[in-house]
């Protein structure tokens, strides 16, 4: 458990919630957006912008120097990514007595996230889902 914590605070959550009734921890954390991301949405924007362009000034060839101009859209779809993605996430953890087997007692630690951090969770400490 201590070590789940250790990663939790490595990845900047904090404690915001615990229960001592229901043996939970809740940490929450801001996602934040990724900068690679907003460049390849910008860079994305702008191959289909040409393209558009490019078809617009064959069925239109007078205008070809004002449809040139649509070109500086293309950075807002970065800025636009970048303004929306940052999110608050919420990683749940409960600690669960097994009592069934008698010979190898074992607790069951339950987490509850988001997707993707659940698998990155998995691959930074070697866990194991449960069956």
């Amino acid at each position: 458990m201590a070590q789940l914590q250790q990663y939790l605070r490595s990845r900047s959550y904090t404690v915001s919630e615990v229960d001592a009734e229901k043996n939970s921890v809740t940490f929450e954390g801001v996602i934040r957006p990724s900068l690679f991301l907003a460049v390849f949405l910008s860079i994305l924007a702008t191959v289909g912008i040409l393209c558009l362009i490019l078809v617009w000034s064959l069925l239109f060839p007078n205008w070809t120097a004002a449809f040139s101009l649509l070109i500086l859209l293309a950075p807002t779809a970065g800025i636009f990514y970048w303004k929306k993605a940052a999110r608050k996430e919420r990683v749940s953890l409960k600690l669960e007595a097994n009592t069934g087997d008698r010979i190898s007692p074992q607790s069951l630690l339950t987490v509850t996230a988001h997707r993707d951090e659940l698998i990155q969770l998995q691959r930074s400490l070697n866990l194991k889902p449960a069956e």
